[in-house]
């Protein structure tokens, strides 16, 4: 268990920090008004270009700030950059960054961004996510060593003048950079510390909080950044993040007066927990779709037939009404419904209304077409998240394998969150769960995903060139309404191919003090700690 404490602070202060911010009727922790958060999962990293994770997104967001940000509906407005403009032909933007400092005292500058942008697409990095930023001009052949950092299209006109130029018109680039992928990171900090630059001992930030103590598999804790972005409008000086899976643990929190937000709950259980803790159930339609993935690299996940033999098994109908959370959705796409730039009839699964005896039959044809039956069984292993409602639905689905034919026979695995991911990442799976929350509001966030050049989040490494084509078709029509028509032809490629299987829709799921205010419900599920505060609490002068 890796244990980081402050250099400022002796042990016995740090633990008498964490200790204080444990307690407390949820005002104040010792004389420090504290905000006590819990996230779903434990955090593998801080690094903005290295996480992938929403979990950590929580703590990120609070700790830096990219040219635009998220405010309390999600919606971006200016961070860094103060204003922008953009070329007529959409290629090319033009941000001007404001005076902001470094938690150090050094200035933000154009530099800072240029330094990141290139950083995410480097080898050394090795980010997940690098190629949520192809867009950027010549990322992606920078990304495969075939041209040098200095070709990105990203330059410092000045130190207050930054340019970003793209492979093609993105309308949507205001919300993307919202993303932490983009945001800028501190280069004199990373030269000096290398990897052990998001320690607390040595991390720099822009945003509003700083890490101040981190002990893996317990909590974190971020202190108010007096000159970072938002932090004169904060009202809690410090911010507690406690690693919960267990969601029993939650509630125990909860009533005991230790937690005023929580990212997840047991859905299942709704109403029983809406009399339990009232006033504290949020939810919305979130965009945000669970999805199983097939390793399509590996037999017999390299046929389609049993591909879709599975998918059709599935029960989403059974598993929405009965094991999930209240207003989640059967998917039988991937997109999910409310997205932006997408004014078309959305594709979905063509059996979607066969009856399940119908479909039962056709999944055991197709099986015994591909060489399964008595004397050669279907033997596999499905891995679940540990999480949310995950293992509740697993020995549903487990069951709707085995009605096919006495010969499926599926194992099932939990797995810890963090490791499962790690696990799709290097394809080490045959069947997986998995689920993806937009990082901005336009299809090409999810339909990206199964693209053959996206790289470890294409989990099961689906290639098809004519889906690749029509993504590349998207990015050159300026008509959005035709675009729109682009990104239905491909996803319904895609489905038919079966790399995936839809399997819902989901709805936000937190918990939150009704005495907090400044949350507010979002479809992108993103509430910054400087928008909260509680009556009585005043940001520090």
């Amino acid at each position: 268990m890796i244990f980081s404490r402050m250099p400022h602070l002796a042990a016995a202060g740090a633990l008498a920090l964490v200790l204080a911010a444990c307690g407390g009727g949820g005002e104040k922790a010792g004389d420090v008004p504290t905000l006590r958060r819990g996230i779903s999962a434990k955090v593998d990293t801080l690094d903005p270009h290295k996480s992938s994770a929403q979990w950590e997104n929580i703590i990120i967001g609070d700790m830096f700030i990219g040219l635009t940000t998220d405010g309390p509906d999600a919606r971006p407005r200016p961070g860094m950059a103060t204003s922008w403009e953009t070329s007529d032909d959409g290629l090319v933007w033009t941000f001007h960054i404001g005076d902001y400092n470094w938690s150090d005292g050094n200035p933000v500058t154009a530099n800072d961004f240029v330094y990141a942008l290139r950083r995410i697409q480097s080898a050394e990095v090795a980010s997940q996510y690098a190629s949520l930023l192809y867009l950027i001009k010549n990322a992606a052949p920078i990304n495969e060593g075939k041209l040098p950092p200095e070709e990105l299209g990203a330059r410092a006109i000045d130190d207050k003048t930054l340019e970003i130029t793209l492979e093609y018109p993105a309308p949507y680039l205001p919300g993307l950079l919202s993303h932490y992928t983009t945001y800028p990171v501190p280069s004199h900090v990373i030269d000096t510390y290398g990897d052990a630059w998001i320690q607390p001992q040595n991390i720099v930030v822009n945003g509003p909080y700083k890490l101040v103590y981190w002990r893996t598999g317990d909590q974190l804790v971020a202190d108010k950044n007096p000159t970072g972005f938002g932090a004169a409008e904060a009202c809690f000086d410090r911010v507690v993040y406690f690693e919960l899976e267990d969601l029993t643990s939650v509630e125990n929190k909860i009533q005991a007066g230790e937690l005023d937000i929580n990212n997840a709950f047991d859905g299942a259980r709704q109403a029983e927990i809406e009399a339990k803790l009232p006033g504290w159930v949020r939810t919305t339609p979130s965009l945000n779709t669970t999805y199983w993935t097939f390793n399509g690299k590996v037999a017999p996940f390299d046929d389609v037939r049993v591909r879709k033999a599975l998918s059709m098994a599935l029960d989403r109908e059974f598993m929405v009404k009965s094991v999930l959370t209240p207003g989640f959705q059967p998917a039988y796409s991937f997109v999910p419904p409310g997205m932006d730039n997408y004014d078309v009839p959305r594709p979905e699964l063509d059996w979607k209304s066969m009856p399940r005896a119908e479909r039962l039959a056709e999944a055991k044809r197709l099986l015994e077409e591909a060489g399964f039956g008595p004397n050669k069984p279907l033997e596999f292993e499905f891995i679940h998240r540990s999480t949310d409602d995950n293992p509740k639905v697993a020995p549903v689905a487990q069951a709707n394998w085995a009605e096919i034919a006495p010969w499926v026979k599926p194992t099932i695995v939990k797995q810890d969150t963090k490791v499962l991911y790690a696990r799709l990442r290097q394809s080490d799976f045959t069947v997986a769960d998995a689920a993806w929350v937009a990082d901005f509001d336009d299809p090409i966030n999810f339909l990206y995903l199964l693209k053959s050049d996206t790289g470890q989040q294409n989990y099961g490494d689906y290639a098809n060139p004519e889906y690749d084509a029509l993504l590349q078709r998207s990015n050159a029509e300026l008509d959005l309404h035709k675009r729109a028509e682009t990104f239905a032809e491909a996803e319904k490629l895609m489905l038919n191919d079966y790399p995936i299987t839809p399997m819902w829709f989901q709805v936000t799921k937190n918990l939150v003090d009704p005495t907090l205010t400044g949350y507010e419900d979002n479809a992108k599920d993103q509430h910054r700690s400087r928008f909260m505060c509680r009556d009585g609490i005043k940001p520090a002068e």
